[in-house]
């Protein structure tokens, strides 16, 4: 029987220190324990594949929480099922020590285990939801107070002006133009128009 862990972060930037501490405390060797940086909602994740291949009748994988399989309620119950009844292997959610497949291997421990799965699938599911929909809700209300989103525009070049009215007295083409300011023909175009439209 091997000992696997599984670490995923959703972005590049997030750390991942809680969840490897928690499987080296547990004394997996860093060998067994595979990580993925990148976001929960598909399962193109090279080292979930690579685990689950290696994956024997009898290993046993630990997890931080249940929703490092997955994000929503399907996905869950679907990684789950492949991991516990295709590979055999047995999981231990830290988390949620109800979750593991070790203990009660009987109707009725099988039974438990499944309800409390389902649940907590279900409100990953449904915080994954909460938490997009109050994203939407502060982007919304920041939009509304005046909050501008994305980079600042770059400020106009010293000479756009010059630059811009010898173009619109067709002394200048567009390309010109735009090579003077040092930007590129649709950049100059487009502030030309906000300029334009802007008085």
């Amino acid at each position: 029987m091997a000992i696997y862990g599984y670490v995923r972060v959703s972005s590049k930037d997030q750390n991942e220190d809680r969840q490897l501490i928690a499987l080296h405390e547990l004394g997996i060797s860093d060998k067994n324990i595979f990580m993925d940086k990148q976001s929960g909602k598909d399962f193109n994740r090279p080292q979930y594949k690579r685990l689950v291949k290696k994956l024997r009748k009898d290993d046993l994988l630990y997890i931080k929480s249940i929703d490092r399989l997955g994000r929503n309620y399907e996905e869950i119950q679907n990684q789950w099922r492949i991991l516990t009844k295709d590979k055999g292997a047995d999981i231990v959610v830290l988390d949620m020590p109800l979750l593991d497949t070790r203990r009660g291997k009987d109707l009725m421990g099988t039974f438990l285990s499944d309800i409390v799965l389902q649940v907590l699938s279900f409100v990953a599911e449904n915080e994954r939801t909460n938490i997009k929909q109050r994203q939407a809700e502060g982007i919304a209300a920041a939009k509304a107070r005046g909050v501008k989103f994305g980079r600042p525009p770059r400020p106009l070049p010293e000479n756009f002006y010059e630059v811009h009215k010898a173009w619109r007295d067709k002394k200048i083409p567009l390309k010109q133009a735009a090579a003077l300011c040092g930007l590129p023909e649709g950049t100059f175009y487009s502030k030309a128009r906000k300029f334009e439209k802007e008085g």
